[in-house]
């Protein structure tokens, strides 16, 4: 007996080291060495590079650095990462003793007339003290904590991808609203040069040059340039109204500052995609369901710890005191010891438990997996685009230029009578439309150096701390 009575706390002591359930590890996927249109170089850490200054606006620098702190989406993003936090604590709490306390006073007595006796007033008072504490015998608690704290890790990651998000929306937005601006400008422009070439044309008609048909082919050019115009401008304020949103600011107010007009977004400056591997790192939705998979991992062991006996330990202590006619005195009450919860039979609904952990651990995984591959398509896709729009760009600025050639030789040699007004509003049609084209195409390449920043997960961290989780 006083062996058995020596080796228990030992017995204790090893079991309090058990942990069931499988142990969470990175998980690994077959990826490409580097991108088809990409080089060997590693990237590096990319999460605080300010990619938008690039484009040297500082409105639009002014924009996501308010947007960063007021967008409503990575506000809710934020508040999640709260409850995540709270989470945490309660599940780390678990696992500590519990202790409660509850006092009590009460005053009785009894009046009665007839065969009906009356009883002294009693005044009663006790208080309770009470502990408990449930052994981690077997690592559900240790379990629900690596959970919790997985999950947490999982809030910051998805705030990272709700700022990853607002960057590609609100520069999009304002790329696009600086778009319908230049197309605004360029269609004011080209109404100018068709009046004039009305007029041109009333003053042929006037001296016997030019026949009503001229006239009418010239104002029915003129009037389709005053028709394009409302459309623009509607498209112009819904981007503006799309960023006020964005920020949560009025739109009139921001409709008023961004009427004032500025260039279109060019991007000048090349970008390193880096290399397949660095998505892992960079990207934070990939890093959001690494970190749901680890969640999922960790609760197929408390699932499992279910399977095992749990031991309890518990104990209270009671005093009261009772104050009576001619009874004055007190009683303490207590108790402690251990209670063991064994579990025999419950048709398999510990097991299904455990399955269905298990299969919602391989489903985390295979989204995990999704996330990665979807990312390396999402670069190269934003790659080919990148580089793809740059020879649109070059090959659209030469055509404008040619054309704006031709249109002043156009309108030289129908001045001098040389050529028809025909000539002149073919060339003023192929201006305008290849003025159009260029806008779109720089718009086009704009996009698609944001879309290729993002794609690589950067510039969500700009400007911030990086918080770390207590454990």
């Amino acid at each position: 007996m006083p062996s058995i009575r020596a080796a228990a706390p030992l017995f204790m002591l090893l079991l309090s080291g058990c942990v069931v359930g499988p142990n969470h590890e990175t998980p690994q996927t077959t990826l490409p060495v580097k991108f088809s249109e990409g080089s060997l170089k590693p990237n590096g850490d990319v999460t605080m590079a300010a990619w938008w200054t690039t484009f040297n606006d500082r409105r639009l620098n002014g924009l996501v650095e308010t947007g960063l702190r007021e967008n409503l989406s990575v506000q809710q993003a934020i508040e999640r990462i709260t409850a995540a936090e709270a989470n945490f604590q309660a599940a780390d709490a678990g696992a500590f003793p519990q202790l409660n306390s509850a006092a009590s006073f009460e005053v009785s007595g009894a009046r009665g007339t007839g065969d009906s006796a009356s009883r002294p007033t009693t005044r009663t008072s006790g208080g309770q003290l009470s502990a408990s504490w449930l052994l981690d015998l077997f690592g559900q608690y240790r379990r629900s904590k690596e959970s919790a704290g997985a999950t947490l890790d999982a809030a910051y990651a998805s705030a990272d991808v709700a700022k990853l998000t607002y960057l590609s929306s609100v520069v999009s937005a304002y790329i696009d609203a600086r778009y319908y601006q230049e197309r605004i400008a360029i269609a004011r422009k080209n109404l100018g040069s068709r009046r004039e070439t009305l007029d041109l044309t009333r003053l042929q008609l006037e001296a016997g040059a030019a026949s009503r048909l001229d006239v009418v082919q010239a104002e029915g050019l003129v009037n389709s340039t005053l028709a394009e115009i409302p459309g623009l401008e509607t498209q112009f304020r819904q981007a503006t109204h799309r960023i006020a949103f964005l920020l949560g600011l009025p739109a009139a107010s921001l409709v008023a500052d961004l009427q004032k007009g500025a260039p279109q977004p060019y991007a000048r400056r090349s970008i390193s995609a880096g290399v397949p591997a660095d998505l892992i790192r960079n990207r934070p939705d990939i890093r959001a369901a690494e970190r749901s998979l680890a969640a999922a991992v960790a609760e197929v062991g408390v699932a499992e710890a279910a399977l095992y006996p749990s031991i309890s330990l518990s104990g209270s202590i009671s005093p009261a005191h009772i104050a009576a006619s001619g009874v004055d005195g007190s009683l303490t009450t207590w108790g402690f010891g251990p209670s063991l919860n064994l579990p025999i039979f419950d048709a398999g609904a510990r097991r299904a438990n455990i399955k269905a952990k298990e299969s919602a651990a391989r489903e985390a995984y295979l989204t995990w997996k999704e996330a990665v591959l979807n990312a390396v398509q999402e670069v190269e896709n934003a790659m080919v685009a990148v580089n793809r729009a740059r020879q649109t760009v070059s090959a659209l600025t030469a055509t404008v230029r040619s054309y704006e050639e031709a249109l002043s030789l156009a309108t030289a040699s129908y001045r001098d009578g040389a050529s028809s007004l025909l000539d002149v509003l073919d060339a003023q049609r192929n201006v305008a439309s290849a003025q159009a084209n260029l806008a779109q195409a720089v718009q086009q390449m704009a996009t698609n150096y944001v879309n290729l920043n993002v794609a690589i997960g950067g510039g969500y961290a700009w400007g911030a701390t990086t918080v770390v989780a207590n454990r």
